[in-house]
């Protein structure tokens, strides 16, 4: 049986938020992820070392065997577990990726309020 990895993000994030119901909603099984907000209680006491200072500069996941991955650097772990996406992780082994998905990330994620802000009155206007 394959145990579930963590996914510590930003709860007050709505890009954040959603990013983890869609790999909610595309993971390969419904127990694949275990999905831990950084602001929570649950955070501070399962994973003390990631302080909540950190937590909010990128998102981290935590796999079986207790290793910590951060931001892009975990992309890979993520994608390998989800359907129809699972390919896309065999991209991080080229070397020029991991450059540009640092760049990229860091960007977005630097960023991530206000592309919340300018996302979520689009969402609302289709309801």
């Amino acid at each position: 049986m394959v145990k579930s990895i963590v996914l510590i993000y930003d709860s007050h994030c709505s890009l954040c938020c959603g990013c983890m119901k869609w790999i909610r909603l595309h993971a390969i099984r419904k127990d694949m992820f275990e999905f831990v907000p950084c602001q929570s209680d649950e955070r501070k006491y399962r994973f003390p070392e990631i302080s909540e200072k950190v937590c909010m500069e990128a998102f981290h996941v935590v796999l079986p065997d207790k290793k910590v991955l951060v931001g892009e650097k975990s992309l890979p772990e993520i994608l390998c577990r989800l359907r129809y996406f699972k390919w896309l992780a065999i991209l991080f082994k080229i070397p020029v990726i991991h450059l540009f998905s640092y760049a990229l990330y860091r960007c977005v994620a630097n960023s991530r309020y206000i592309i919340s802000r300018t996302i979520l009155p689009l969402t609302q206007e289709k309801r």
